[in-house]
């Protein structure tokens, strides 16, 4: 059955033309589109269609060709109209790539099927789409092996395992065909230069595949949970809670043990939060008796889960309390992300622009190496647990602290060394300095008085006994 199911297809497939160059008036049949997995030349048809019919929504860039001199056809799908969040803040971003393995033909299409998802929900006027799409960015590579795609194989053509070709513990594991060094292939050297150039500061990495149901979290070298294991427990917990069963797990005791992958690169190097997700292997030739859209109705359940909710997936600080004594400063702060942070600090800009941080004592290091403050020092900096709130006084020993100052946080979005920093200025309106009116003072002892009184009066009787 399934065998002359094939056969149809393929007769249907030979009947439409097919283009490397699309406009938005040329699109592919509903019947081809389900059931026949797309080639390079159909996914140039879709993607340049996209770009046509939607052009306040899309952008389509090349970032980058095959060996064998293919585009890297990158989506990047955002309310354009809006360069900010409506607040003014900066939207979140996502990043997502599929095809590494050209014969993982499921995991491209989860790629695609998340990309039409936002692009139609947008034109269809749905509302979550468009909440979505006006605070954040989806960067979308759909298909990086594409010559690996049409001769539907794992490797590149150079016989490159393009998801070991990761310059994060390279051939370091058993593992076949890495490539002779470390982004030594064209395809995985342009995600990388866009990761560190377009999307470095990405909230949430996302990469597809094919092959056992279910989605891996760093590490893939080592058995231990990664530093960031309470978001990723959370994510486990909420999507097998409400949405699928997938299994969630570390990457090397869920699968096998695997270096050199996009998925460590974007966690141990970029700092991004990751996972590879793995649609199931039952792949029938190049196309699907089940239509795709059915087939991976859960798996995109899933990513819209994480796509909505990608504002949690990092460490987010908010003060709640800041008050002034003196030199000493009583903060109280909370963390409304589901990410912790290892390596908060408070700090104060005069109103020349000059920064300091809390005194710290002389026997250790200074909390700056360079110029740039090290934070992460016991003693400059302090913990913040996901969804946790702290007090904690600091000293400013030494600073004058005024009301034209500005008070900053500093903190890193994640516990991963690798994570990106934060700077955020903390809301004057929490922010009050305590006198002796309010009682917030202690008010000089008893005592105190008396005796100044008494030293007063001996000074006033010494000077008039002296000649």
């Amino acid at each position: 059955m399934r065998r002359w199911a094939a056969i149809i297809l393929t007769s249907l497939m030979l009947t439409v033309p097919v283009a490397p160059i699309a406009s938005a008036q040329i699109g592919q049949p509903d019947i081809i589109q389900e059931h026949w997995y797309h080639s390079y030349a159909t996914l140039t048809l879709d993607v340049n269609a996209w770009a046509d019919d939607y052009p306040e929504i899309v952008n389509l860039l090349v970032v980058g060709q095959t060996e064998l001199g293919r585009n890297l056809w990158m989506l990047q799908i955002s309310d354009w109209s809006q360069e900010t969040k409506p607040d003014g803040s900066a939207k979140e971003v996502v990043y997502i790539d599929g095809g590494h393995h050209g014969n993982e033909h499921l995991g491209t299409e989860l790629a695609f099927l998340v990309a039409e998802y936002y692009i139609e929900g947008w034109g269809d006027g749905e509302q979550e789409v468009l909440d979505v799409l006006a605070t954040t960015e989806l960067h979308i590579l759909i298909m990086l092996n594409a010559d690996g795609n049409d001769f539907d194989t794992r490797w590149n053509v150079n016989q490159v395992d393009l998801n070991r070709n990761y310059d994060h513990y390279w051939n370091t594991c058993p593992t076949t065909q890495p490539g002779s060094s470390a982004f030594s292939e064209s395809e995985t050297l342009a995600n990388s230069i866009y990761m560190n150039e377009v999307v470095p500061h990405a909230d949430l990495y996302i990469t597809m595949h094919t092959g056992v149901w279910i989605m891996l979290y760093p590490w893939g070298k080592w058995p231990e949970q990664p530093s960031d294991w309470e978001m990723y427990h959370h994510i486990r917990d909420e999507v097998n809670s409400n949405i699928s069963d997938i299994p969630i797990r570390n990457a090397n005791q869920g699968l096998y043990p695997n270096c050199g992958t996009s998925r460590d690169y974007g966690y141990g190097v970029m700092g991004y939060p990751t996972f590879t997700f793995e649609t199931d292997d039952e792949q029938f030739l190049l196309g699907s008796i089940e239509a795709v859209s059915d087939r991976l109705g859960e798996e995109l359940d899933v990513m819209n889960y994480l796509i909505e909710n990608v504002w949690y997936w990092r460490a987010r600080l908010v003060v709640d309390s800041l008050a002034i004594d003196g030199s000493r400063v009583e903060l109280s702060v909370s963390n409304l992300g589901r990410a912790s942070t290892a390596n908060a600090t408070l700090v104060y800009i005069d109103e020349d622009g000059t920064e300091f941080v809390p005194s710290i004592s002389l026997e250790k290091e200074p909390c700056t190496i360079e110029s740039q403050f090290n934070y992460s020092l016991v003693g400059c900096g302090f913990q913040v647990n996901a969804t946790n709130s702290t007090q904690i006084i600091l000293d400013f020993e030494g600073v004058k602290i005024s009301e034209s100052g500005q008070f900053a946080l500093h903190y890193q979005k994640r516990v991963v060394d690798a994570s990106m920093w934060a700077i955020e200025e903390v809301n004057n309106s929490v922010v009050g300095i305590k006198s002796v009116e309010s009682g917030l003072l202690p008010a000089p002892s008893v005592i105190l008085v008396l005796f100044s009184i008494a030293l007063a009066a001996i000074n006033g009787r010494n000077s008039r006994i002296e000649p």
